[in-house]
């Protein structure tokens, strides 16, 4: 087939954790891939080149480093079937720290790339929203039906903008925007901030991990390919017009249970540094998938242990031994 003539997909933020291992994916099936990303220091940049790098020699990969913030820069990008919006200002507690800056990336940087699609008519939009937007919420599993979200973190409130943006651009335009809202996502590849990542770096090292709160909080971890497979069915969906859509793994699991996971696959005990719980931080986050299945027929099939060893794998082979 014609280079041309193969679907075109921007991926925004698609130097990161989980952009990179969709554009394996869509590359792997045939599609031309542009990635937008500012390759911002938030982590290193390192981490995210050596993402860009094993494409660089696909004529079917296109790497723009960029914000989309410079709405210049995305004036230039053409030709598009569809875009996936990955970018963001990522993490509950830093934007409590720089809340400002989070609403300008996170707010106006996903109404400029509603901007290019509207001018581009580009008819199928992707939006990566968040579980943070459900906040404190006592009915579990939440559900996209609940419409009573209480966010306390200003993430989670740019991540709910996005999405109201989102459905004005659906009902003005005629983009189909579908909002997927993932549920604390881990695999190879994942930044080293987030917890998984820096207690196993930590465990395998001998240092001590900082664990908030008593351990009792617990998290839907949802494996990125798991993930991936979600995002490919949105962008294939051709159903209606806007849609919320939870990405889950559909089970919860503590942190005191995610530490004796990570202790049994690298072989290690953790020392435990305790801490006082963190504002913004919710007790709880467990999805309900049934919605995802429906539309998509979105089924995660990687569990805990699978996805641990896995990541596992990864870090000793490609960062412990750069470290």
């Amino acid at each position: 087939m014609n280079s041309l003539n193969k679907p075109h997909v921007l991926i925004t933020g698609g130097a990161g954790f989980i952009g990179s291992h969709l554009a394996d994916s869509l590359l792997e099936d045939g599609y031309r891939v542009s990635v937008l990303d500012n390759l911002d220091p938030y982590y290193p940049v390192e981490l995210k080149r050596i993402n860009v790098s094993q494409h660089e020699s696909n004529p079917d990969y296109t790497f723009i480093e960029g914000d989309i913030l410079d709405k210049e820069l995305l004036d230039g990008i053409n030709d598009l079937d569809g875009i996936v919006h990955l970018a963001a200002r990522a993490g509950v507690r830093p934007s409590i720290k720089d809340p400002v800056s989070y609403m300008e990336t996170n707010v106006k940087g996903t109404q400029n790339m509603l901007e290019l699609a509207r001018a581009k008519e580009v008819k199928q939009f992707v939006f990566a929203s968040s579980s943070s937007v459900y906040g404190i919420n006592p009915n579990v599993p939440w559900s996209e039906s609940d419409y009573v979200l209480k966010p306390i973190s200003p993430y989670a409130a740019s991540k709910v903008s996005g999405e109201l943006i989102g459905h004005t651009y659906s009902h003005l335009y005629g983009i189909r925007f579908i909002a997927l809202r993932f549920f604390t996502v881990f695999g190879p590849r994942q930044r080293p901030d987030l917890a998984i990542n820096k207690f196993a770096r930590h465990i395998l090292q001998g240092k001590s991990i900082p664990v908030f709160g008593d351990g009792t909080t617990r998290r839907d971890y949802t494996y990125v390919a798991d993930i991936v497979s979600g995002i490919r069915g949105a962008l294939a969906y051709q159903g209606s017009m806007y849609e919320i859509v939870n990405l889950g793994a559909g089970r919860t699991i503590s942190l005191a249970e995610m530490i004796e996971a990570i202790e049994e696959v690298i072989g290690q005990k953790a020392i435990i540094d305790r801490q006082p719980e963190q504002p913004g931080d919710v007790p709880l986050t467990s999805a309900d998938i049934t919605k995802a299945n429906q539309l998509f027929g979105y089924q995660p099939n990687t569990t805990f242990k699978q996805g641990l060893e896995n990541f596992r794998e990864w870090l000793i082979a490609s960062v412990l031994q750069n470290s």
